[in-house]
């Protein structure tokens, strides 16, 4: 009798054991049509036991227990399986819900994503409203490839926008706004010093007149084909901008920002003001060689002389010299 017991519990501990090995789950991931999906994510349901299937589809897993199977792709809905045997056979669906996505286009055009024939990325208004800024188009920043946004830290400042680099030398670059179909210049409107580094002021420009709470959505159009039907001006891209609608109720929100800005004063330029010639077109003496200097001979050589001196001090040495 203990021969007989001593055996079943050998077989148990063999089954045990066997279980504990699992089993080699091989299987090929395809999509409605019968095409392969590459490079599709296998994992084993609830454990971090996962694997890659390769460029036509195909896969194989040490599954190590009897659960399910869950299958993942960019593009497809994510598929679960229960494997009866040691091969299994994957189709996964498409996501309706990415290929549908609606993209505001040129002139207000409402386009799914999928049938866009060029390059058109697309914002929400909640994205560029979460970060407080002064001006909605420096919100953009990392958000929208190929574009990029130059800000002055100067409080008010513009801020320019440059779709896929500079394109001309001597004109502008700056991105084309549109705002529900209707052109807003965006051009700056800079002093000459300001655009050359020799002070002067930066008066901003359109953009910074947007409220970001307004924004419904932002979609960015790169290159020719995406900003034909506005013309030359929008030869350097367009920024779209559709505001938020209207609804029935009250719908009352309350939204409130505060900038501040504070300016290093140990970054200003060192300048010499508290003695100097000043600026004058001639010295006291006759039209000096260089403005703003008394001009007579002070030492007696027959030779006249470029001289500063305090008012003071002028009295007494002209009495000086006529004596």
């Amino acid at each position: 009798m203990k021969k007989i017991i001593l055996f079943f519990t050998m077989l148990m501990l063999c089954g045990v054991w066997t279980f504990s090995q699992g089993r080699v789950i091989t299987g090929t991931v395809t999509d409605d049509s019968g095409n392969p999906v590459p490079f599709a994510t296998v994992t084993e349901t609830g454990t971090k036991n996962a694997t890659t299937a390769d460029a036509v589809g195909k896969f194989s897993i040490s599954q190590k227990g009897t659960g399910t199977l869950t299958i993942t792709a960019i593009g497809f809905s994510s598929q679960t399986v229960t494997p009866s045997g040691n091969t299994v056979e994957v189709v996964m669906s498409r996501n309706a819900s990415e290929l549908s996505t609606v993209v505001v286009t040129a002139l207000g055009i409402q386009r799914t994503r999928n049938s866009l024939p060029y390059a058109a990325q697309q914002v929400t208004g909640e994205s560029v409203s979460n970060t407080r800024s002064a001006n909605a188009a420096s919100s953009l920043s990392g958000k929208v490839s190929g574009v990029e946004i130059r800000q002055g830290n100067g409080i008010g400042g513009s801020t320019n926008i440059v779709i896929r680099g500079t394109k001309s030398l001597a004109n502008s670059n700056q991105a084309l706004f549109v705002i529900d179909g209707v052109p807003i210049d965006n051009s700056n409107t800079n002093t000459t010093d300001a655009v050359t580094g020799r002070g002067g002021y930066d008066y901003g420009n359109a953009a910074a007149d947007i409220n970001p709470d307004d924004i419904e959505s932002i979609t960015v159009l790169k290159g020719a084909a995406s900003t034909a039907l506005y013309g030359s001006r929008a030869g350097n891209g367009v920024i779209m901008i559709t505001t938020k609608k209207g609804s029935k109720g009250l719908g009352i929100t309350i939204n409130s920002g505060i900038t501040f800005g504070s300016i290093d004063k140990s970054t200003f330029a060192k300048y010499q003001n508290q003695y100097g010639a000043g600026y004058a077109t001639s010295g006291y003496g006759g039209p000096a060689p260089n403005g703003g200097f008394f001009y007579f001979d002070v030492d007696g050589d027959g030779t006249k002389d470029l001289v500063y001196l305090q008012r003071k001090m002028l009295h007494m040495v002209k009495s000086l010299i006529q004596t």
